[in-house]
């Protein structure tokens, strides 16, 4: 926030979020709706960022690979 020079009143202002709510974002309250935190990001240009995540996958993808060669009984 502070290279970009955003206030968390102009971050609220784009998000559309109470500023108790990106308080919480920014000390990464679990309690946040998701998609507060996507909104956050995208203020941010990041929100390419969160698809990323889930999107390469490699051991879940073996995890999940190696369960379907195992014969169910």
């Amino acid at each position: 926030m502070k290279r970009r020079e955003f206030t968390k009143s102009l971050v609220s202002e784009r998000t559309g979020l109470d500023p108790k709510t990106i308080n919480k974002v920014f000390n990464g309250d679990p309690g946040v709706a998701i998609g507060a935190y996507l909104k956050v990001m995208a203020v941010f240009g990041m929100e390419s960022n969160f698809a990323e995540m889930a999107g390469n996958d490699e051991l879940g993808r073996k995890l999940q690979d190696m369960k379907l060669l195992v014969k169910k009984r």
